[in-house]
């Protein structure tokens, strides 16, 4: 009953067995010398200076989940390609509905200037 799950099962205790062998030979093998220097937040041994914590503007935010939301569109692209001559011409008018989609949400965040870096 169980039989088609041992790969997982094989896969799992080894996955366990490297991540504890990793985790225990870095720990007898790694250093040891602690100094106040290394114990400071920063390795590098700078102070910090400011708060730990800073306030980020929304654009890069937006900008990212624009970038995402685009990339993620533009992979829908290669299977599209790969099967292009097999789909004929309703495939490329669904494609082309899927591109019109996509070119209209571009010129709306173009227009509304989330494109627009200050």
């Amino acid at each position: 009953m169980f039989e088609p799950y041992v790969p997982v099962l094989i896969l799992f205790l080894i996955a366990v067995f490297i991540a504890a062998f990793v985790i225990t030979s870095s720990a007898l093998l790694g250093p040891r010398r602690s100094t106040p220097r290394k114990l400071a937040p920063y390795e590098s041994g700078m102070d910090p200076v400011g708060p730990a914590i800073r306030r980020i503007p929304v654009k890069f935010y937006v900008v990212a989940m624009l970038f995402i939301v685009f990339d993620i569109e533009v992979v829908f692209f290669y299977p599209f390609a790969l099967v292009f001559r097999d789909l004929g011409p309703a495939g490329l008018a669904v494609m082309g509905v899927f591109f019109l989609v996509l070119l209209v949400g571009f010129v709306y965040e173009w227009k509304k200037g989330a494109l627009r870096w200050e």
